[in-house]
């Protein structure tokens, strides 16, 4: 087969819907790379949107001329939101369909269902999402933030006279382990800031959680006791709907008690009536808000791909955080293996370090030398109207991970990077 005709199979290949599995007889000639995100479940609505991030980011790679003269195969699967089949998943990625890395997970219990998998079979794994920090794992790379590339700056801002000089906090999550592991270190963080245990409030909701009327109203008795309040939400998946639209029934204005999100971004909040929640927050490392020359080309990308793909509401897609950071590791993948000449997964982690890629948004990002997170940018934005977001502050410049938040006893001692490279 001519290389402009096994362009054109592998590209129309890629744009088939998941049923596209893999190409065995143009095997030798691929490059395998996995794609676990869950297409079903409470999380489909946040992760369905990575997974067609990711195709999109193949398909240009492929179109530039693939990885070393070969194109990548995406292998799709879908976990549905079930925590021990991404385990079972992964193996399969790993073990018979031979994949060279995987791009995937969105909640830390899907990431910590999936760890022992890659470290018994030294796969290699690329997170894209903001997490607890509080993991170092020789075979993950992190592309999303640590609680100090999100968390901390966000409540920092609330406390700020910009952001309302804040006093008394609500920490409002669903209840696993990232929610849980941020709201412990916020606890301790506030503590140290002089936020007495009579001024915090925590709450915990199950995934898929649909009623918020009662926690709105404790919400609302809580703030009425004379200090200016906030709410800080760690809510994942189909659950932040519900919650916003609560939240706007039950005329809790941003000028009242702003909620601040962790989870939410532009994608989650296609499905809410915006205009009750204008000025509520959010702290991500990108918004689709930014003007910059990459942000305009991965927006129009992504519009182009959805046309493309007919994707639901294809003119109305939007980009967010955890896609711009799979962008970015996606692209971080090739340009490490381009170095290493090789996809092993022992050379291409070596080559990893230092890394840097100019990103969306509007930054070069920079791969840790060590400690397998990206320096990034921090990013707080306020609901507009329209669903999309106004930056009110952001950080002078990257921001380097502290996956041991200092927060924590007993962190004093950790070192920022895997025990061997």
């Amino acid at each position: 087969m001519k290389r402009r005709d096994f362009l054109k199979a592998v590209t129309a290949a890629v744009a088939l819907p998941e049923a596209f599995v893999s190409l065995p007889s143009f095997a030798a000639d691929t490059i395998k790379v996995g794609i676990l995100h869950s297409l079903s479940g409470t999380m489909a609505i946040s992760e369905t949107a990575l997974k067609e991030t990711a195709l999109m980011t193949i398909a240009e790679i492929n179109a530039n001329g693939g990885v070393m003269g070969k194109m990548l195969e995406p292998v799709v699967v879908d976990p549905a939101s079930n925590w021990p089949l991404f385990a079972e998943k992964a193996r399969q990625l790993l073990t018979q369909d031979k994949v060279a890395v995987v791009f995937g997970c969105w909640t830390s219990v899907s990431r910590k269902s999936v760890l022992p998998v890659f470290k018994e079979l030294n796969g290699l794994l690329f997170y894209p999402v903001q997490y607890e920090g509080e993991e170092l794992e020789r075979n993950v790379f992190y592309t999303g933030a640590a609680p100090n590339q999100q968390a901390i700056p966000a409540v920092e801002y609330l406390m700020s006279k910009d952001g309302g000089s804040v006093e008394r906090f609500v920490l409002l999550g669903t209840d696993y382990v990232y929610p849980r592991t941020t709201n412990k270190i916020l606890r301790a963080f506030l503590k140290s800031r002089g936020v007495t245990d009579a001024d915090i409030m925590e709450e915990y909701t199950p995934f898929g959680h649909n009623d918020y009327q009662t926690i709105i109203a404790k919400i609302k008795k809580f703030a009425s006791e004379g200090k200016k309040t906030a709410v800080i939400s760690t809510i994942n998946g189909d659950s932040n709907v519900p919650f916003y639209k609560e939240l706007g029934n039950a005329g809790l204005k941003a000028t009242d008690v702003p909620v601040m999100a962790f989870s939410v971004g532009e994608e989650e909040l296609r499905g809410v009536d915006t205009k009750p929640l204008v000025g509520h927050l959010a702290a991500w490392n990108y918004f689709m808000s930014l003007k910059n020359p990459e942000n305009d080309k991965f927006i129009n990308m992504y519009r182009d791909w959805a046309k493309k793909r007919n994707l639901p509401n294809a003119d109305k897609v939007v980009t967010n955080d955890p896609m711009e950071a799979t962008y970015i590791g996606i692209n971080m993948w090739k340009q490490a293996v381009e170095k290493a000449k090789t996809t092993d997964v022992d050379k291409v982690i070596e080559a990893m370090a230092g890394q840097t890629f100019k990103a969306p948004s509007g930054f070069v990002v920079k791969m840790d030398e060590k400690n397998h997170h990206l320096h990034k940018p921090v990013f707080i934005g306020e609901i507009r109207p329209d669903g999309q977001f106004n930056v009110v502050w952001k950080s002078k410049g990257l921001i380097k991970a502290q996956p041991w938040s200092p927060y924590i006893p007993g962190n004093e001692k950790k070192k920022d990077e895997p025990d061997s490279n």
